[in-house]
């Protein structure tokens, strides 16, 4: 199992370590905030076009395959802007890490789950989610000292070096798992499946945990500089929601495990836990900022293994990677579309009213499901 949290953490620190420092660094391929702007969009819109794609390689061929080609690929992606070093291959590089994480990534949930029996697979993934957290968490901190230490082929090299390591890890140590036989599958049929509320539910908990998530890394800091506070504890805040989500997740695991939490019951929880760490934001100072960090982070740290684990133990074996696939597009959705729902309702009004709209948005679900079932047991 460790060779697949350490592509977790892999996928998590590419992806955040690069995003977080390309603003600052002055190179003549990061010109205006456009430019920018298209870098970030790169690896998340490979990964949205891509992840269900792979996933469903995975079934066919086999994930360990799908796993090592994408970390391999990861490697060589980082590796050519580290020996070209121009504006054109930093394009590309962080466009073939983003389709190499599309690979990598969903074999690696889907491996997961194959690996362990479903009395574990709260455990596995609130495993896995700690070290993707990890990777999340560390990535801003560590690029920061990488891009300052030797600018940006300095982070590609070390992001090079990661991706081989990983590859040969697990090349070595994860045992193969043979695809399973499946019946044919249509297009309709696939439909069906991902409109069943068995997917449609811990999906789109997960998608609006992750949109949840996002917001917080994006805009607390903006709440708290608006407050006056400084760099140093706006930066803290945000490190307190990653470490959070990143603790939150194994304990959530063994509890659904173990019976002490169901899937309703969790999804709710969680959700309804972040909507209040939103709520939270709202309030002004460092109170507002912390306690809105707390939240959120422990909401969707509660979120994703159960998210995962349901999805999991809900879907044929044999369909696993397709699922994980379309279940990661669902959270990179939600990746994209919670900053641009807050930022667009912040335009209009203010912040808090962005804040509030996604909280809103959030709890709608459990509690329209909260009230049909008291009305049915009445």
């Amino acid at each position: 199992m460790w060779p697949l949290y350490a592509a977790g953490f892999t996928t998590a620190f590419g992806a955040h370590g690069i995003a977080a420092n390309l603003g600052g660094f002055s190179d003549d391929a990061v010109t205006s905030l456009l430019v920018l702007g298209g870098l970030l969009a790169l690896y998340d819109g490979a990964e949205v076009l891509l992840k269900p794609l792979f996933g469903t390689l995975a079934d066919r061929i086999g994930a360990r395959p799908v796993l090592l080609g994408g970390l391999v690929a990861f490697a060589a992606a980082s590796a050519a802007y580290v020996v070209a070093d121009s504006p054109g291959w930093l394009w590309a590089a962080r466009l073939g890490q983003g389709a190499a994480a599309s690979a990598f990534s969903p074999s690696a949930s889907a491996l997961v789950a194959r690996l362990n029996p479903a009395v574990r697979q709260g455990r596995a993934f609130g495993s896995y989610g700690f070290y993707k957290s990890i990777g999340y968490t560390l990535g801003p901190l560590l690029g920061g000292v990488l891009v300052w230490a030797g600018g940006l082929r300095l982070l590609f090299a070390v992001l090079a070096v990661l991706g081989a390591a990983v590859a040969l890890w697990a090349a070595l140590s994860v045992p193969h798992v043979p695809p399973l036989p499946k019946a044919r599958q249509t297009l309709l049929d696939l439909g069906r499946r991902l409109a069943d509320p068995v997917f449609l539910g811990p999906t789109a908990a997960l998608a609006g945990a992750t949109a949840a998530l996002s917001v917080g890394v994006g805009f607390l800091p903006v709440s708290g500089a608006a407050a006056g506070l400084g760099t140093v504890a706006t930066g803290a805040a945000v490190s307190v929601l990653a470490a959070c989500a990143a603790f939150v997740q194994p304990k959530a695991g063994r509890a659904l495990d173990d019976g002490r939490l169901t899937v309703r019951g969790g999804l709710t929880a969680g959700l309804l836990i972040t909507a209040a760490g939103l709520g939270c934001a709202m309030l002004p100072g460092l109170a507002g900022v912390l306690s809105g960090a707390v939240l959120i982070g422990a909401g969707t740290g509660l979120i994703t293994p159960v998210g995962f684990a349901a999805l999991a133990t809900a879907t044929p074996t044999e369909r696993l990677g397709q699922t994980m696939g379309s279940a990661e597009l669902g959270r990179e959705l939600g990746d994209a579309g919670g900053p641009l729902l807050v930022a667009g309702v912040a335009t209009l009004s203010t912040l808090t009213y962005g804040y509030a709209t996604l909280a809103l948005l959030l709890a709608t679900g459990p509690l329209l499901a909260l009230a049909a079932r008291r009305s049915t047991a009445a």
